[in-house]
């Protein structure tokens, strides 16, 4: 019976140990990606437009042209573009996406910024940037519109 119960303690100490480990874990990687959140913000038809974007070599070379200001037009009746100064890298970037609405991308071939506000088929050279988590309507108001683009990452 005394070997049952040592038995029994041992495997609790070693449950015990595996769940603290693996809360450690969680939460070390949880700090982490709650550490690399960056965000840009722009005004459209008197709307603040917020992106939570990714962390990648496209994301990192966008955010060193910012500030930027940028001619938001329409573009096929799904997205509004903005030609970049300088084009950006697609290092480890994926052949292709399929961009929903909401998408903020990088269209490699023309060197554009586009955020979609309706779904689209799979894109060769499209690179996600991030996602638009505030705002989102304003994309849907037809026109051009000139615009500053900027970091506003929580702090």
């Amino acid at each position: 019976m005394e070997g049952a119960r040592t038995g029994d303690a041992m495997s609790m100490t070693r449950r015990t140990i595996l769940f603290a480990a693996a809360f450690s874990l969680a939460s070390a990687a949880y700090s982490q990606s709650a550490q690399k959140t960056m965000k840009i913000k722009f005004t459209l038809s008197g709307t603040p437009v917020v992106a939570v974007l990714e962390d990648n070599a496209t994301t990192r070379d966008f955010l060193a042209l910012l500030p930027l200001k940028v001619k938001l037009e329409d573009f096929a009746a799904t997205e509004k573009i903005a030609y970049l100064s300088s084009k950006l890298s697609t290092k480890d970037a994926p052949s292709a996406i399929v961009p929903k609405a909401g998408d903020v991308t990088y269209y490699a071939p023309w060197g554009n910024l586009a955020l979609f506000h309706k779904d689209f088929r799979r894109s060769p050279e499209l690179v996600k940037l991030g996602r638009i988590v505030e705002g989102f309507d304003a994309l849907k108001v037809a026109g051009t519109a000139e615009i500053t683009i900027e970091r506003a990452d929580a702090q």
